[in-house]
């Protein structure tokens, strides 16, 4: 950063990491959480779009709080303690969310019987021979048993309206919040290793480029090996760490150097 001279060596890598990082997870969670959508909402347009939308919002939020935050408290422990709960929640993303999910998917179910389907099969075109017969003409009683004893069968139609509105639903239930806290990080380093008014451009320019540099990574890491080499609960399971890992180390800032993260 443009002011390493003013702050301890090891405080300067500290800030560094935790901006890259933060940046790399956000596009593990946006790549990855794209494909882990797709087998709920299908279409992968509309899939991608919620996904990116739902993680530039998140990224808009993030910032604004995480600047209002950083004024207020001026501590990195702060940061640390949302990081926790945002890496708790990213771990718990493959038990929870699938049951999340698919009450997103299931609240549109219609439930149909099996009578009712023999009954429109009855009535289509080309039917009208048969028109005149009784219903059980075609049916012994043993039939009509097992009809009705066969189990209801739920039908999934979905307006399509919903077919748009619902995957950014999904998406946002869970991937709204961890991005959310992991944009917090730019903003807060911002303020934590800014000491002069006359260098903050400098600073904040050079904060976000390792953010955004931090995002490319994650962006090819993710396509190229993780996408390939684990599943997607492995995935989530290493950015949970991750992001843990992160949340240490915005404690371990204010342990070490006390005096330096203060105004």
């Amino acid at each position: 950063m443009s002011e390493n001279q003013e702050m301890p060596k090891g405080r300067t890598i500290a800030l560094g990491t935790l901006v890259f990082f933060g940046g790399f997870a956000v596009m593990v969670l946006e790549i990855a959480g794209a494909r882990y959508l797709q087998p709920y909402f299908g279409g992968a347009f509309y899939v991608w779009t919620s996904q990116i939308g739902v993680v530039m919002l998140a990224l808009a939020l993030g910032y604004a709080v995480g600047g209002r935050l950083a004024d207020r408290w001026k501590k990195a422990h702060v940061l640390g303690a949302v990081l926790v709960a945002a890496g708790i929640f990213i771990l718990l993303i493959s038990k929870v969310a699938p049951g999340v999910l698919d009450g997103i998917i299931d609240r549109h179910a219609q439930v149909t019987t099996p009578a009712e389907t023999t009954e429109m099969s009855v009535t289509e075109p080309g039917s009208d021979l048969l028109s005149g017969l009784p219903s059980d003409f075609m049916e012994n009683e043993t039939e009509q048993e097992a009809i009705a004893a066969a189990p209801e069968e739920v039908v999934n139609e979905i307006p399509a309206i919903w077919q748009k509105l619902d995957p950014a639903m999904g998406s946002g239930v869970v991937f709204l919040f961890p991005c959310f806290a992991l944009a917090m990080i730019t903003p807060y380093i911002i303020r934590l290793a800014a000491h002069k008014v006359a260098n903050v451009g400098t600073l904040s320019g050079t904060v976000y480029a390792a953010s955004t540099a931090g995002s490319i990574g994650g962006v090819f890491v993710t396509a190229y090996l993780l996408i390939d080499l684990w599943s997607n609960t492995q995935i989530f399971l290493f950015t949970g760490l991750l992001t843990l890992g992160l949340a240490g180390l915005c404690f371990a800032l204010d342990y070490l150097w006390p005096k330096t993260a203060s105004e």
